[in-house]
């Protein structure tokens, strides 16, 4: 039966997201808020009413098997889905590319399409789908971390049929230790620590009920506590009044599956196909020499994935093969697909084939009499685009925007991936554009600290040697790429690349979206901000006086370059406007004006 342990009293978590009720939209958000947790505060009575009424008189729910943990799930990812604006308006900085609530649904939902038609009862199976999906499509640093918290989960699960509340807790605690290895300097007052508090809590739970309702219901209580403590713990939250923005999606996800389970479901939205890596041949071609591209997952029991991997390799070339001896994921360009089908059906069963005739592709575009650079420009929505390689080793770049594509590109960049603020790219289109290029050395620019977590495990899963490079910006990453060697070697490369990233400084331009203090500096929603190297420093009402001001901040002057990077919503004239204010100021630098076309920020200033 319901033990009367249940909480019975709102959680106050809106004291920081929240903490200034003056203006009608913030009243409206501390209303909501504060209504939400009211609709939690049921009586234990009026629980245990409504339940006898969902489900008899045996309100207990003492096992969980592998539809119940689909819809479980469902309901978390639907509920982060109505929540999702509310985790991205968390941003430390009031810069206008707040994107963790979007990332950690971009990933739940990638985990969802891996389970969405799986029939399976077993709970590990559908936990390892999950867990599949997630990692694949775990965008930003919030969605690797849940990825690997789902990952963990997956692996306590694994033999478990149906798991009982000790189970579910053996499996948070697993997938905390997990997330945990997987970030190389963990720190507390994030995500880490919420779901760290919640599997302590889950492991004490246990040793006195074994109803899941009851385990849920204290999971939430803890997320939701942990979640109010993150400003306590990291200093710069309790300085921007805010909460962890990770820790709350992780809340929200527990939150939605206990709504569930008291009998409110919430409907889930899949989501499309991801974009994939353009890879656009050389025009000319008129044989068959392209081949098909020729897509498939393979499952089975006891998959020998190394074996198949590397008998799937002989079969043909711009091969990507993930997985484990459950599932494999298979990406490969074949003159032969009936071949590697044939193989692989007789190793497990066959699921999402997909072949592709390139040579189709490649002959649209002669037909159409275009070029290379013409087919670029007539798909202007693909989100990554290669280019022929220069040397052995290949370097790709994640990018904002076209005219910064343009001169990755100009500089020897092998592949760019359109990402960046707002629009990070997932593990599954890294490692597409590894998997596109013709090396078996890739050097990987993120150029967004968001980005480098996605990196990291992009390497990880890749089946050739591949360094990450953590450049933090654009400019650090065309620092990087200029240091490029191609007759040293991958390390030695590496290495070089990642010291000429610190040998620039990094200014950006943009509005703020919400008033806040921090670090010293007060800003009113609306004003222009300027950032040092990712950092608040200076505020004011003058978007070209702040690109003077942020100039100053950078001691251009002691450098010998001053690179401006305008944005997609600067004219080429405001642009060069600025630009000839920046020489009369700095006479003796040499001053570059670049159409960057990046969102969200009016320039972007590099002093090298």
């Amino acid at each position: 039966m319901l033990s009367s342990t249940l909480w019975a009293s709102p959680l106050p978590v809106s004291t920081y997201m929240f903490r200034d009720c003056e203006s009608v939209e913030t009243r409206l958000e501390c209303g909501v808020e504060n209504e939400r947790r009211k609709s939690m505060a049921e009586t234990v009575d009026q629980r245990i009413a409504r339940r006898q009424t969902l489900v008899g008189s045996d309100t207990s729910r003492r096992t969980c098997d592998g539809q119940e943990l689909k819809r479980l799930v469902s309901a978390g990812t639907a509920w982060l889905e109505k929540n999702a604006g509310r985790v991205n308006a968390l941003n430390v900085f009031p810069v206008p590319d707040g994107d963790t609530g979007t990332n950690m649904l971009l990933t739940m939902q990638a985990a969802m399409a891996e389970i969405a038609a799986n029939p399976s009862h077993h709970a590990g199976e559908i936990a390892r789908a999950i867990a599949q999906g997630a990692l694949m499509g775990a965008r930003g640093n919030s969605g690797v971390i849940l990825s690997q918290i789902l990952r963990g989960f997956a692996r306590a699960l694994a033999d478990t049929k149906a798991f009982t509340a000790d189970g579910f807790a053996q499996a948070l605690r697993e997938g905390c230790n997990t997330a945990y290895k997987a970030v190389t300097n963990a720190v507390e007052g994030t995500i880490l620590t919420v779901i760290r508090e919640v599997a302590d809590e889950a492991e004490s739970v246990a040793r006195n009920t074994d109803d899941l309702l009851v385990m849920l219901e204290r999971v939430v209580q803890a997320a939701d506590a942990a979640v109010e403590r993150t400003p306590s713990l990291l200093k710069i939250l309790d300085e921007a009044g805010v909460v962890d923005a990770g820790g709350l999606g992780l809340q929200l996800i527990f939150e939605g599956a206990l709504r569930y389970m008291r009998g409110e479901p919430l409907e889930i939205s899949l989501p499309t196909e991801p974009a994939r890596v353009a890879d656009i041949p050389r025009a000319g071609a008129t044989e068959m020499e392209y081949g098909y591209c020729t897509e498939f997952v393979l499952q089975g029991k006891n998959l020998d994935y190394e074996q198949i991997k590397q008998d799937l390799l002989q079969m043909g070339d711009s091969a990507l093969i993930v997985g484990d001896e459950y599932l494999i994921r298979v990406h490969i360009h074949t003159f032969r697909p009936g071949q590697v089908l044939d193989y692989a059906t007789q190793r497990g069963t066959l699921h999402k084939i997909k072949i592709d005739n390139m040579q189709e592709q490649h002959e649209h575009f002669i037909g159409l009499g275009l070029t290379e650079e013409d087919a670029l420009v007539a798909k202007p929505e693909a989100e990554t685009v290669a280019v022929e390689e220069l040397s052995g080793i290949a370097v790709i770049a994640v990018v904002p925007g076209p005219g910064l594509e343009d001169v990755f590109k100009s500089m020897g960049a092998s592949a760019i991936i359109r990402g960046g603020q707002t629009m990070n790219p997932s593990t599954q289109e890294l490692l597409e554009a590894i998997n596109s290029v013709n090396s078996d050395q890739v050097i990987l620019l993120p150029n967004n600290k968001n980005v480098l977590l996605v990196a990291e495990q992009a390497v990880k899963l890749a089946d050739r040697e591949v360094r990450v490079v953590p450049t933090h910006t654009v400019p650090q990453g065309i620092a990087a790429l200029l240091a490029l060697n191609y007759q040293a070697g991958l390390d030695e490369n590496a290495e070089a690349m990642t010291r000429a990233m610190h040998d620039i400084q990094t200014g950006e331009v943009t509005r703020a979206v919400r008033s806040v203090q921090i670090g010293g500096v007060e800003v009113q929603e609306g004003e222009v901000i300027g950032l040092l190297n990712g950092q608040l420093v200076a505020a004011n009402d003058n978007v070209d006086d702040m690109v003077l001001e942020m100039l100053d901040h950078m001691e251009a002057d002691q450098y010998e370059i001053i690179t401006i990077f305008y944005g997609e919503d600067v004219s080429p004239e405001q642009a060069d406007a600025v630009g000839k204010r920046v020489q009369e100021a700095y006479p003796a630098q040499d001053v570059e004006v670049v159409a960057g076309g990046q969102p969200y920020y009016h320039y972007i200033l590099s002093a090298e």
